[in-house]
């Protein structure tokens, strides 16, 4: 595993890359500060755990798909961090009422309508890969 920092919105978000799965995990409470706009990871922290609290009293799935993982702190130190993958995190998003989720659930949107378009037509998909294809060559 390797642990690799990336920005969000000019914010510093610790995340971690599995090479046998070959999938990315974000910190989720890392996440929750940018959207919420809390300065203090403390404040973050205490959303997270309401949040946790709340979607395991409803039954919710996304809770039980993060997992700990020790990251470095601030202070250099590891200590164990609720980690998620992009799939969760997504899920994570559209239940967070903010400014900052408003563009990534446009964007789901978007993705999942014309998700749902190639489904109904096959060759949608095959003319989007063939773009995709071109605009890397």
């Amino acid at each position: 595993m390797k642990i690799l920092p990336a920005e969000w919105d000019s914010q510093a978000m610790r995340r971690i890359y599995d090479d046998g799965t070959e999938n990315w995990s974000f910190s989720v409470v890392g996440v929750v500060q940018v959207l919420t706009q809390r300065p203090d990871y403390k404040m973050a922290r205490k959303y997270w755990n309401k949040l946790k609290e709340r979607s395991s009293k409803e039954g919710g799935e996304s809770v039980t798909k993060c997992h700990r993982l020790k990251l470095p702190a601030a202070g250099g130190k590891n200590y164990p961090t609720d980690v998620a993958a992009a799939k969760t995190l997504l899920r994570l998003v559209q239940s967070v009422p903010s400014p900052k989720a408003e563009p990534i659930k446009l964007w789901l949107a978007k993705v999942g309508y014309e998700r749902m378009q190639e489904i109904g037509d096959p060759a949608l998909s095959l003319d989007q890969a063939r773009q995709t294809w071109q605009q890397h060559e």
